[in-house]
C-alpha cells in the first residue's frame, strides 16, 4: 500500500496494490499493521454503506463527542470526497481538501477524528464504504454548510444538487461548534 500525506497532513490518501488478471482483481483495503506503520493506528468499530445518485451531495457531517475517523472508498461510481479540519488547535483549521475516489481509481481516504465530511457523486450512482472509528451519535452529530463561502470549496457540480434537510440547515464555519 502507498500512504500519501495530503495537503492537511494528517488526512491520508491511500492506494492499495492491486493485483488483477483475466478473472478480476484482489487488493487489500485494510491491514491494521501496515495502517499502524503508516501512523494510522486505530480500531474499527463500525462499517457503512451509502448507495447514492448523481448529484446527491452528502455532508459536511462531523461529530462532537464520540468523534469519528472514517476509512473511505467507493466500490461503485464516483465520488468528490471533502474533509474539512474543525481543530481550532490545529495549524489547518479551518481548511478542506477533496479528493476523487472511485472504483476505477480504486483509492481510499482516511478522515481522521476531528474533521468534517462529506462527498458529491460524480457518476450516475455511486456505492461508498467506510469504516468508523466510533459508533454513530445522532445527538452529537454536527453539519456544515457544503457550500459557505467562507469555505469556498470547489465542488465539481454540475446539474441538480441533491441535499437532505439536515444538509442543507447546515452552520457557516464562522457559527460552527468545533473541536478545540
Amino acid at each position: 500500500m502507498k500512504f500519501t500525506r495530503l495537503a492537511i497532513p494528517d488526512a491520508v490518501l491511500i492506494e492499495p496494490k492491486v493485483f488483477g488478471d483475466q478473472r478480476g482483481f484482489f487488493m487489500e483495503t485494510w491491514q491494521k499493521k501496515k495502517f499502524a506503520e503508516a501512523g494510522i493506528d486505530t480500531e474499527f468499530v463500525q462499517d457503512n454503506h451509502s448507495l447514492s445518485q448523481r448529484g446527491t451531495l452528502r455532508g459536511l457531517h462531523y461529530q462532537l463527542q464520540q468523534t469519528q475517523g472514517k476509512l473511505v472508498r467507493a466500490i461503485q461510481g464516483e465520488i468528490y470526497d471533502v474533509v474539512v479540519d474543525m481543530r481550532k488547535s490545529s495549524p489547518t483549521f479551518g481548511r478542506w481538501l477533496g479528493e476523487r475516489l472511485s472504483a476505477d481509481n480504486k483509492k481510499i481516504l482516511w478522515v481522521p477524528p476531528g474533521f468534517a465530511h462529506g462527498f458529491y457523486v460524480l457518476s450516475a450512482t455511486a456505492e461508498v464504504l467506510y469504516k468508523a472509528t466510533d459508533y454513530y451519535a445522532p445527538q452529537h452529530e454536527r453539519c456544515v454548510l457544503w457550500n459557505d463561502p467562507d469555505l469556498a470549496i470547489a465542488w465539481p457540480l454540475s446539474g441538480e444538487t441533491l441535499l437532505s434537510e439536515k444538509d442543507r440547515q447546515g452552520s457557516r464555519m464562522c457559527d460552527a461548534e468545533c473541536y478545540p
